[in-house]
C-alpha cells in the first residue's frame, strides 16, 4: 500500500495581505487534494476518496469565506469544477462508509441471514463507483481543472479582474482583522441557525450542519494566526460528528433502498429493513444528545 500523504499546516502570517493568505490557503489544499489521487483509485485505502472530498470542501469553503475580497462572480467557475469533482467521488465515498464502517459495525449486532448477499450487492456498486472515480482522475477535464486552478492560485489571477473598490480594498487589508471579523460573522450565522431549531426538521438540521462546516473550516484556516480558535474547533467537531451521523443515516436509507430495489429475496429484504431500523433507533439517541452538544458550543461562542 502506498504511504499516506502527510497533512501539513498552511503557513500564514497576521501581517499578510488577504490576497496573499487566500493564495496560500488554496495552494495548500489543492496540493493536499492531489496528494491523495493514487489512494483514491482503489478502496484498498478508503481515505483516498474521503480526503479528496475533504480537501475539495475546504477549497470551496475558502472561496466562500473570502467572498468579500474575491466575489462569487470571479470564483464561481472554480466552485463549479470543485462541485463536479465532488459529484464524481460521492457514490464511492457513500459506499465506503456503508460497507467498511456501517456494515462492519453492525454485523455482530444483527444475527440475521441476508448480510452477505447485501454486502455483495454493495461491493458490486462500489466497484462501479470506483470506475467512475478513475475515469474522472484520468479525464482531460480534471487535468485542465488542476492546471487552470493552480495557475489562478499561484498568479493570484483574481487581482487581474475588474473588481469594485470594496473588494479591491479587502484584498489589500491585513489578514488578522479580516479573519477576526469573518469568524465573528460566521459565529452569528451558526448561532442563528441553531437557536430554537426543530431537530425533527431535516432542512433545518441540514442548514445548521452547513453553517457549522463553514465556521469550522474558517477557524481551521485562521488558527495559525489565532491559536485561541483551537477550542472553538473542538466544540465544532463534536457538534459536526453528531450532525454528520444523522446525515449519514439519511444517505444510508436511500442507499439500502437502491440496493434492494429489484430484490424479492425475503432474507435480503428483512436484513435491509433491520439495518434501517437499527440506524433509526441510533438516530433517536443522537437527537437526545443534540441539546447537550449545542449548549456546550453556544456557551463557548
Amino acid at each position: 500500500m502506498t504511504a499516506k500523504p502527510t497533512k501539513r499546516q498552511v503557513i500564514l502570517d497576521p501581517e499578510m495581505k488577504v490576497s496573499e493568505a487566500l493564495s496560500a490557503i488554496l495552494a495548500h489544499h489543492i496540493a493536499l487534494m492531489g496528494s491523495w489521487e493514487a489512494q483514491a483509485r482503489s478502496w484498498e485505502d478508503i481515505e483516498g476518496v474521503h480526503q479528496m472530498r475533504v480537501q475539495g470542501r475546504q477549497l470551496r469553503a475558502a472561496l466562500s469565506a473570502f467572498r468579500s475580497a474575491v466575489p462569487k462572480s470571479v470564483s464561481q467557475p472554480w466552485r463549479d469544477e470543485l462541485g463536479w469533482v465532488a459529484s464524481q467521488l460521492g457514490a464511492a465515498r457513500d459506499l465506503d462508509v456503508f460497507i467498511d464502517e456501517f456494515l462492519a459495525s453492525v454485523h455482530a449486532k444483527l444475527p440475521l441471514s441476508g448480510a452477505e448477499p447485501l454486502r455483495a450487492r454493495a461491493e458490486t456498486k462500489r466497484s462501479q463507483a470506483y470506475e467512475q472515480v478513475r475515469a474522472m482522475l484520468d479525464s482531460p477535464r480534471y487535468a485542465e481543472f488542476k492546471r487552470g486552478f493552480r495557475d489562478w492560485i499561484e498568479r493570484r489571477r483574481w487581482e487581474e479582474t475588474a473588481l469594485d473598490d470594496k473588494h479591491r480594498a479587502n484584498l489589500e487589508r491585513p489578514l488578522k482583522p479580516y479573519a477576526r471579523r469573518l469568524i465573528k460573522q460566521l459565529k452569528q450565522r451558526t448561532l442563528q441557525a441553531g437557536m430554537g431549531i426543530d431537530t425533527r426538521d431535516p432542512e433545518q438540521m441540514h442548514w445548521l450542519r452547513i453553517q457549522c462546516k463553514k465556521l469550522r473550516y474558517a477557524a481551521e484556516f485562521f488558527v495559525p494566526i489565532d491559536p485561541d480558535l483551537t477550542q472553538l474547533i473542538v466544540y465544532l467537531k463534536d457538534l459536526q460528528t453528531l450532525l454528520g451521523e444523522l446525515n449519514d443515516a439519511a444517505v444510508m436509507r436511500g442507499l439500502v433502498d437502491a440496493l434492494l430495489e429489484d430484490s424479492e429475496d425475503p432474507d435480503l429484504l428483512r436484513y435491509g429493513g433491520a439495518l434501517i431500523g437499527w440506524r433509526t433507533c441510533r438516530c433517536e439517541g443522537l437527537l437526545g444528545e443534540f441539546d447537550r452538544y449545542w449548549r456546550a458550543f453556544a456557551a463557548h461562542v
